[in-house]
């Protein structure tokens, strides 16, 4: 009587490891991410009216944690121009960073404390605390704790070429 064993691939995230379905959902949590956040700067960048966040900044989040912050940003003038462009610049960077799987956790770093000030902004939580900026959030941090860009992504290709022991930098950023 012979048996087979069933073999898995597994992908190696450092200390973790994940089978074949997880790493592939990784990839597709980071695609999706990407995409949305890629297309939510690029929309910003070349649409119709440049982007201003000063509305929003001054009026919109008085249910804030952050209010004072916010209206002290928007009342500015070179923080608020700041803002205006690297809202917009950093969606595109950050999405695309994760579209091609590129210093994944970096991005995933600043997608995720762009999703604290737009959950924190948006402190309507009369239907509770979960909402999209939250679940947004997750993803973030969710493709960055497990490096989701060594799968078929950039960072797969540089983890191949240097050994990620030896450089404890290199390691952390993919």
């Amino acid at each position: 009587m012979s048996t087979t064993a069933a073999t898995e691939t597994r992908f190696d995230f450092g200390t973790h490891r994940v089978g074949n379905v997880g790493a592939y959902w990784l990839v597709a949590l980071r695609l999706i991410t990407g995409w949305w956040f890629l297309q939510a700067g690029v929309t910003k960048l070349i649409g119709p009216e440049p982007f201003a966040a000063g509305g929003w900044l001054a009026n919109a989040t008085g249910a804030s944690p952050l209010h004072g912050l916010f209206v002290w940003v928007a009342n500015t003038p070179w923080l608020l121009a700041f803002t205006d462009v690297a809202i917009p610049v950093g969606e595109a960077l950050i999405g695309l960073g994760l579209v091609v799987g590129a210093l994944t956790r970096l991005a995933a770093l600043f997608g995720g404390l762009l999703m604290v000030l737009f959950y924190l902004g948006n402190a309507d939580w009369a239907h509770g605390y979960v909402n999209g900026d939250l679940l947004g959030l997750v993803a973030f941090v969710t493709v960055g704790v497990f490096a989701a860009g060594r799968v078929l992504g950039v960072d797969g290709l540089l983890a191949e070429r240097f050994d990620l022991r030896e450089d404890g930098l290199l390691r952390y950023l993919l």
